[in-house]
């Protein structure tokens, strides 16, 4: 049984990306490898491989990657995926069977010569895989690329800002389902399914030879809106429960999201004090973002607002981050979030969201988590907010 194989199964599928798009990432990139004296690249996280060849791999215990040379961009697939990878990827495709330990490592061999100097992702490598790439290429140097490939994913493309502004829609979309489902008696669970079920069906009609994969709805009600990243459970809404509504359609492994603090019924004066002080922030935050201004000073200025009224010891993480490739399963770019320890300057075609979030632990008077999230696309002048959904006491108290 051959250890290595080729699965030209069907005809290559019109991307959601053009030629020419994926043409100009992989010329950036190639001049960044010639600046950098690196010969090639093996990419193995999911953001990059992505990014450059439109391949989204499903991991499941195996290995992928992505070889980038001056000449040539191949994927590295498994061979339980058949021709899929061969159909997505933009390039070409090399397939390993499980017929020997390890074939991933002789697809590595079949596309990088020994001695080369190789750009890799430290943060993405384990140390295990990193011994096998060594033992694999044991005259080769390597190199970090994950940096310099994160600072130029930064910066996005017409095409990406056009997939990104219909994903802010569709967000919008399954916040109005959400919204309309929500009612006392009613779990998270379902409201969670109607607003998802929503984006699906918008994606496939608009993005009809995409592949529908990722996009999810975590809807938290009461205690549950603690923390942001809170799966759905089955507990039913109550009157006077502070909700969070949050909508994630991917598009071709592009993010975009929509959160909101809603409650259900009413809200006590305490709650509403809250909630509009973290508007506040999140209005301010809005006016701040614009190119020339540094992340980190976003978040000291946002800061002072919250310890005006003694609430920045409630706050939960950063006040934004990119946007592009990036999921809940693989995180992403980390040089552009609204941090005190990020100094990245804010530049036109950058895509960023304000998230200003606090929470107050159960046993405080007005206790949940506040969250309000819109998505900026920098200009050359200020920012663009693509998200349509209202946020705030006078829109999101839902009528019982």
């Amino acid at each position: 049984m051959e250890n290595l194989i080729h699965i030209e199964n069907g005809n290559p599928v019109t991307r959601t990306f053009s030629d020419a798009e994926y043409d100009d990432r992989l010329n950036k990139l190639r001049k960044l490898m010639g600046e950098q004296n690196v010969d090639c690249v093996l990419f193995t996280s999911y953001h990059n491989i992505n990014y450059y060849s439109s391949f989204h791999f499903c991991y499941f215990g195996r290995l992928y990657g992505l070889v980038i040379n001056q000449q040539t961009s191949t994927s590295i697939s498994a061979n339980i995926d058949g021709g899929q990878p061969w159909r997505r990827t933009y390039g070409n495709n090399i397939v390993y069977t499980d017929w020997q330990r390890d074939n991933y490592f002789r697809a590595v061999q079949e596309l990088i010569p020994d001695g080369a100097n190789v750009g890799i992702e430290y943060d993405d490598m384990s140390l295990q895989n990193l011994e096998k790439l060594k033992a694999a290429l044991p005259g080769s140097q390597f190199t970090d690329i994950s940096v310099p490939a994160m600072n130029m994913r930064m910066i996005k493309s017409a095409e990406e800002i056009a997939v990104i502004k219909d994903g802010a829609r569709v967000a919008d979309l399954g916040g109005e389902v959400c919204r309309a489902t929500i009612g006392v008696g009613i779990s998270e669970l379902e409201v969670s399914r109607a607003s998802t079920e929503a984006m699906i069906k918008e994606i496939a009609r608009s993005y009809p030879e995409s592949e529908l994969m990722d996009t999810w709805t975590w809807f938290q009600s009461g205690i549950n809106t603690d923390g942001a990243h809170n799966p759905v459970t089955t507990r039913k809404i109550e009157s006077g429960d502070i909700l969070s509504l949050n909508c994630f359609p991917m598009i071709s492994s592009y993010y975009t999201a929509l959160e909101r603090t809603l409650f259900m019924g009413h809200a006590s004066d305490r709650h509403l004090e809250l909630w509009q002080v973290n508007c506040e922030v999140h209005r301010k935050g809005l006016e701040l973002i614009k190119p020339g201004v540094r992340c980190c000073d976003i978040a000291h200025e946002l800061n002072e607002i919250y310890l005006e009224h003694d609430l920045l010891q409630y706050r939960t993480f950063g006040y934004g981050h990119s946007f592009g490739v990036l999921s809940h399963y693989y995180g992403r770019e980390a040089g552009l979030e609204l941090r005190e320890d990020i100094e990245t300057v804010l530049e036109p075609n950058m895509v960023v969201s304000m998230e200003p979030m606090i929470m107050l632990p159960e046993g405080l008077p007005g206790a949940g988590g506040y969250r309000e999230h819109d998505i900026l696309v920098l200009t050359d002048n200020g920012a663009e907010n693509i998200t349509k959904f209202p946020f705030g006491p006078e829109h999101n108290i839902v009528s019982g």
